[in-house]
């Protein structure tokens, strides 16, 4: 298998030794199911910020693990010296595009409506809602519009990864 891009976690509130861990579509996969987890964890102690945001930053993994394996499967990193910089994103619109799934969620979209309206959710996610105090309201709404089994985000993006 292909291990040219890996995702690499970075930031100062990260060990030195944490820091520079380097991610494979694999790790990113369970990453990704421990969050949505984890968030339903909290949503049951009604600890609705960080639902809120560990369940975006469960849909931030999987689409992530999607970029890699459009990596993998296109060779896209020849052709776009760029590619890789475009990735360093929490963007999930960006990371959409990046995994090159546009054209599959216009499908999916135009044959489950349920599945755009929580694509229209889950867009407003971004990794500075962890400043924010998300309210009940908007924590289980997002949690449900990401893990719903039949219109869910997650669930659709987990058939691209």
């Amino acid at each position: 298998m292909l291990r040219i891009l890996e995702f690499t976690i970075q930031g100062s509130y990260a060990s030195k030794a944490y820091r520079s861990r380097k991610l494979n579509r694999t790790e990113l996969q369970q990453l990704s199911d421990e969050r949505i987890e984890d968030a339903r964890a909290l949503l049951a102690a009604s600890q609705w910020p960080g639902a809120y945001y560990l369940a975006g930053y469960a849909l931030e993994c999987a689409l992530k693990s999607c970029v890699l394996a459009y990596v993998e499967r296109s060779g896209i990193i020849f052709e776009d010296k760029k590619f890789a910089e475009k990735c360093w994103t929490h963007d999930l619109e960006t990371l959409v595009k990046q995994a090159d799934l546009i054209a599959q969620r216009g499908l999916g979209i135009a044959a489950n409506a349920q599945l755009g309206a929580n694509w229209l959710i889950a867009k407003d996610w971004s990794e500075t809602t962890r400043y924010r105090m998300s309210t009940q309201q908007q924590a289980e709404k997002l949690f449900d519009a990401i893990t719903d089994s039949a219109d869910g985000v997650l669930p659709w993006v987990k058939n691209h990864w």
